[in-house]
Parts: C-alpha cells; structure tokens; sequence
C-alpha cells in the first residue's frame, strides 16, 4: 500500500496495492532487476520471521478460542465483538497470557489494517499479507500479560479488518483468535503488572460497536479526558501511531513545493514526523514513529514470504507520565492528547494507561517540577537543484527535553525525571520527474528514567533506539494499471536496547537488532504481468523474552525460503550493539 500521487488515487487502500491487485497476485520475490520481461513468479510460501517466539512456561495452562470469523466485505462494517472470560479450569494468578492470531486468504487482496481490543484496550495492532491464487496462511503471537487486571474478568471484545470483497478482490480472511492462560507456580510466579488498565482508545467501555483506535485527518489530534485514582505512584502510556495513505511511507514523503511538480509519483508534506502527548495541554511526551511498510508498499514483492519489520506484530510506544502524577491525582478529569505530528495523510492512533497506586495510602501528592518540552520541533529543510531534473532534499531536526515531578507517598518523597535526546535525518535524491528516489532516513535517540526516594537512591533506566531504512525506488513507467514497471530494494532495521544503570555503568537487559533487505521488481504489459521476482532476508540479533541469546537469519528468493540458520550466541555479542 502506498505511495505516489496519482497511484494513490487510484485506489482505496494505496498506489503500490492498487498495481498489485491489478497483476497476478501472488508473485513471487527473486532477484531485483530491471522490471521488464523478468522472471515471473505466481506463487509464495507462508510468511516465515527470524524473531524469536515467545516463550510459554511449563505450567498448567488453558487455551479459549475467543473468536473465529470470516472477514469479507467489512469495510464499512462495525468490528466484529465477543467476550473474552477467564478460563474456569485455569483460574489465576497467571505467569503468562499469550494472544495467538492465525488466518488464511486466497485470491485477490490488498493487505488490510487489523486491531484487537479488549475491555476497550488495544491489545493487538497488525496487518495482513496479500494473498496467492492457490492461498497463504500465516500465524503471530504476542504477550498480553500486561493486560492481566483486564483479564482477569469477562471483559469485550472487538475485532476490526476492514476488507473489500467484490468481483475483482476475492480475498476472504479467515480469523482464528486465542488466548492462553498459563498458571503461575513456585518456578514461575505471578506477571508482575500495573495496578490498573485503562483505555483512552475512541471506545474505552469497549461496548459502543466501533473501531477504538482514532482515525485522524491533518492536523487533528485524539482527545481522551479520565478521572484517576487518587493514590497514583506511576503513569505509564502505550501509544499506537500508523500513517494511511501518502503517510503509509511518510519517510519518502517530500516537501508540497516539490511533490506539486510531480504529483504523479510524490506524496507531500515532507519527511518528518513525530507523536506527541500532551497532559491536561501541558507537553509531556514524545515518539518517533517507526517506518512501517505494508505487505503491498514501494514493491510488493519485496515482502514474499518475509515480512518488513512491524509489519505483522506493530511495537507500541512506551511514554513514561510519572513526572506528571501529582498533577493527576485531585480526583478531577484530566485530558490526554495524543497528536501526530507532521501528518499529511491519515493516521490511526490508540493508546492506554497503566498505572500504578500506593498500596499503603488512600491519596498521595505531589507536583509537576519541571517540563521543558515543546510541541514545535526545530525541523530544518534543504532543496539542492542537481543536474537535469534531480533535486536533493535533506532533512534534519533534533529533540531535547526534560520533564519531572515528585509525589509524597506512604514510603515517602519520590521524585521522577524523564529526560530524552532525539535525533533525525533524511537524505532523498529526487530525479526523473519523481519518478525515482533514493532515499536514506535515520531515527534515534534514548530516554532515561531515573527515580529517587526511600529505597531507591537514583535508580535510573534507558531505553535506546535506532530506526534506520534506505529506498533505492524506481518507476520506469506507468501508463495505467495494465502498464507499469517498478523496482527497487529497500533496507530496514530496528535497534532497541534497554539498560539498568549500576554504579557508574550502564548494564543492558534486552536487546533488539532486527534487520531486513529486500529487492523486487513487479512489471504488467498490456494487461500481462511481464516480471514479478525479488530476493528477501532477516537476520535478528538480541534477546528472547527471557533474556537469553537468540541469532537467528532466514533468506529466501523467488517466494521460498533457501536458508534458515540459528547460531549460538552469547551477551558478550549483544553488548556489542550500539543504537
């Protein structure tokens, strides 16, 4: 799905989606050449991953299959909604709950936005992939533990995949959903879990019959306002933020001047993007979005059976408000905000709160200290006129920002101080009438939290990250949906690294480097696909949910997988990696 003016016109989902749902669907991924009289492929294996699955500890457990259904023509269609209740024979508490999602499709397709909330919580945000003629299947999982206080009781559930089935988009997905209580023991105790879930999604009672994540249009922002307990000693936000449209690839979005001379293969309103909270007005947070390509964006067959990072399991972002809780605790309403900025397209935002209470005390206070952060970023944009007809567009802008807050609690004063450094830069060389960019974007920063009060003498966490991506695209032709030549290979990654400080170090507790490389081309002549090949690889570096170790690289070529290696590996490799 995606991307250039006048192909993303053309269709309800995206330009890329609407070429591909105009060829042979299912075309394999090969080796990324020229896009004209190439290989042809028609088929794809399942989509395969190298991230590591989630563990599931040896302990009594039950599975309850919350919903099974059949996803046509649901585009304009309220989400599908359930219940999910508590397991009798596995009661709590649990060491672990795990969401299982599993689907097939066959025919014609674009790939589809899907979400799972549950008590009116966003649990789960992911997409799907396009499908073959003969059909694929696929399955993720993820751990929900951190929804436990929600789970606890029978709560709702909604389903939305918004799907287009008509006489040319035969796809229907067949959902399967589960969840997995696993029971605690000695050896696995209890999740250790915030006090209290609540959703500031746009169905937070979960039982109005619409989708809960907001879709918002430029410049607009979502608005939740809640009472708190009055007793709060942590506030933290997961927020969700995808861009729709000309933003499913913001990255290689360009400034409106530019994509005006070409608004048959740009999309405006440049490259930088960010996601903003703001408490009760007050500026409070920030993240930077990931680059996410869907399993029809820029090539669809770059994605052939392995998919782009966040594309099936999208990672929420995490926005420590402790500094703001002695703010939040008069026993008023008090409003969040969640903004992307930047956006020149759609994007769908969600988030929930986890909070924390003093257990030992009905009410704590407090005060907000300091907040330095402000909702208008230094962004700082170059046009360089190359030879012909290429332009260079650079990008940069930087973050830096401090907020913290005390509370009086029943074991004392704690006071909280989040500090972030952000950085950005995009580099896109623009020539051929738009027609071909090559462009290269990092994102990267770290935040620290550091803590102090009684029996915590400055304790401070970091959570670090890196979001490097290059797209070397190109469209050689487009006449129209039977005539077309595109190529390009594309090179993502995803950094994390979480850190505890001790002493005067920083010592890591889990690592994430996760990269992909694709190449692809996808070519139709007169109505006949004439190439549709590309060559796909992940290798994951980092740490299980356990800690442990995990080196894992799958490469695959015309659709199939031709290697799938896991390789030992210790700490000492994944100190080595730097966001």
């Amino acid at each position: 799905m995606h991307a250039w003016g006048l192909l993303h016109r053309l269709g309800v989902l995206g330009g890329a989606a609407v070429l591909l749902a105009t060829t042979a669907l299912g075309a394999g991924v090969g080796a990324g050449t020229a896009a004209a009289d190439g290989p042809v492929e028609t088929g794809y294996q399942n989509p395969v991953t190298a991230l590591p699955p989630v563990s599931r500890p040896p302990t009594p457990h039950c599975t309850v299959t919350v919903m099974q259904n059949d996803f046509g023509n649901t585009i304009s269609s309220p989400p599908w909604t359930g219940t999910a209740t508590p397991p009798a024979d596995c009661p709590g508490p649990w060491n672990k709950v795990v969401l299982d999602w599993s689907g097939s499709v066959q025919g014609r397709q674009y790939d589809r936005l899907a979400g799972v909330w549950i008590g009116g919580a966003e649990v789960l945000r992911t997409s799907t992939p396009e499908p073959t003629a003969a059909g694929i299947s696929w399955h993720l999982e993820k751990d929900v533990s951190s929804f436990i206080p929600l789970l606890r009781t029978t709560q709702p559930l909604a389903v939305s995949l918004a799907n287009v089935v008509n006489s040319t988009y035969t796809g229907v997905y067949h959902m399967t959903l589960t969840l997995t209580y696993y029971q605690a023991d000695h050896r696995y105790p209890a999740a250790h879990t915030a006090d209290q879930v609540l959703p500031l999604s746009d169905d937070p009672s979960g039982t109005a019959g619409r989708t809960g994540w907001y879709s918002l249009n430029p410049g607009q922002s979502a608005t939740s306002t809640v009472t708190l307990p009055r007793n709060l000693t942590g506030v933290q936000l997961e927020v969700y933020a995808r861009g729709g449209g000309c933003d499913e690839q913001w990255f290689d979005s360009v400034p409106d001047d530019l994509a005006a001379k070409y608004p048959d293969y740009l999309c405006g309103g440049g490259s930088y993007r960010e996601v903003q909270v703001s408490v009760d007005g007050r500026p409070a947070g920030i993240a930077q979005p990931y680059p996410v390509v869907y399993s029809g964006g820029i090539v669809p067959t770059l994605w052939r059976p392995i998919p782009a990072v966040d594309q099936f399991v999208t990672q929420a972002y995490d926005i420590d408000l402790t500094p703001f809780a002695g703010t939040l605790v008069d026993g008023k309403p008090h409003t969040f905000t969640i903004t992307p900025y930047g956006a020149a397209d759609t994007w769908t935002v969600d988030g929930t709160l986890f909070l924390d209470t003093d257990h030992g005390a009905a009410v704590t206070h407090g005060a907000l200290s300091t907040d330095t952060l402000g909702l208008s970023p230094a962004v700082s944009t170059t046009e360089t006129a190359g030879s012909g007809d290429s332009t260079e567009v650079s990008t940069t802008a930087r973050r830096d920002w401090q907020t913290s807050g005390w509370l009086q609690t029943s074991h004392g004063r704690v006071v909280t101080t989040v500090t972030q450094h952000a950085g950005y830069s995009n580099s896109d060389a623009v020539s051929s009438g738009g027609q071909k960019q090559l462009m290269t974007q990092q994102e990267y920063g770290s935040t620290t939290v550091r803590t102090s009060g009684p029996g915590r003498e400055d304790a401070a966490v970091r959570h670090a990250w890196s979001y490097p991506v290059t797209v070397d695209s190109d469209v050689p032709l487009y006449t129209d949906g039977n005539n077309y030549s595109l190529s390009a290979t594309v090179a993502q990654a995803r950094i994390l690294v979480d850190s505890v400080r001790t002493g005067a170090g920083w010592r890591p507790t889990a690592v994430t480097d996760d990269r992909v490389d694709a190449s692809g081309v996808l070519a139709r002549t007169a109505g006949v696909t004439t190439a549709a090949d590309g060559t796909d690889s992940e290798h994951y570096l980092g740490t299980t949910d356990t800690g442990a170790c995990y080196d894992r690289t799958v490469t695959a070529a015309h659709g199939y997988v031709t290697a799938d290696l896991q390789s030992p590996c210790g700490w000492g490799r994944l100190e080595a990696i730097r966001p």
